[in-house]
């Protein structure tokens, strides 16, 4: 984001920052700060117009997000820009495969949908933004047990956000899960998870 803001030279006057656990922006001195949960992304937004929105993963589990973007373009002054950041479909498939290893006949709802480059093309076009552009960049992460990559999942808020929560693993299952995992690891005894990024920008005419 940081990087984006000074190419793009922006110096918004209004601007909300949401879920930012990383600290301020540059350049965002006076930016209205919303932590997640503060307020309901598929409510109208509060406070504005904004001259520019930032949300970090905060579009990544609601339930409605083509309605999150509408007001998230709604709250924007003329010419204003929102930018958002969430994890895309092209992540975390090893333990995709962990999980469908653990319930071969039935598995569980475990992990939250997620949208790819094309599907976020598509929905910021559906909420009216005059531009936008959907950019991807991968980031490979070593582990070494899935309990450790569910662990920093869960630290980063990335955990099951789902409303009927599936029952917990039995041991059993668990212990596929965890088979399955260090199946797909190198000589070094490391599972190589790929998470996608996508940062979603929109200009609002």
């Amino acid at each position: 984001f940081a990087e984006r803001l000074g190419f793009m030279q922006l110096a918004p006057e209004r601007a909300l920052v949401m879920g930012s656990l990383a600290g301020d922006l540059p350049g965002l001195d006076n930016a209205t700060h919303a932590a997640p949960g503060d307020f309901d992304e598929e409510l109208p937004f509060p406070g504005g117009p904004y001259d520019f929105i930032a949300g970090f993963e905060t579009l990544a589990t609601v339930n409605d997000l083509p309605a999150a973007l509408l007001h998230m373009r709604c709250a924007l002054a003329e010419g204003g820009v929102a930018m958002a950041s969430l994890v895309g479909a092209g992540s975390l498939a090893n333990l995709r495969r962990a999980m469908i290893a653990a319930e071969p006949d039935r598995p569980s709802p475990r992990m939250h949908p997620l949208v790819d480059n094309r599907a976020a093309t598509a929905l910021l076009e559906r909420a009216g933004f005059r531009r936008f552009v959907v950019d991807s960049r991968q980031l490979a992460v070593a582990y070494r047990s899935l309990d450790r990559l569910v662990a920093d999942l869960r630290d980063q808020a990335l955990g099951n956000q789902l409303v009927r929560v599936s029952p917990p693993l039995g041991r059993a299952a668990l212990e596929r899960a965890r088979a399955a995992f260090l199946g797909h690891a190198d000589d070094h005894g490391r599972v190589v998870e790929s998470f996608e990024i996508l940062t979603l920008t929109g200009w609002k005419a």
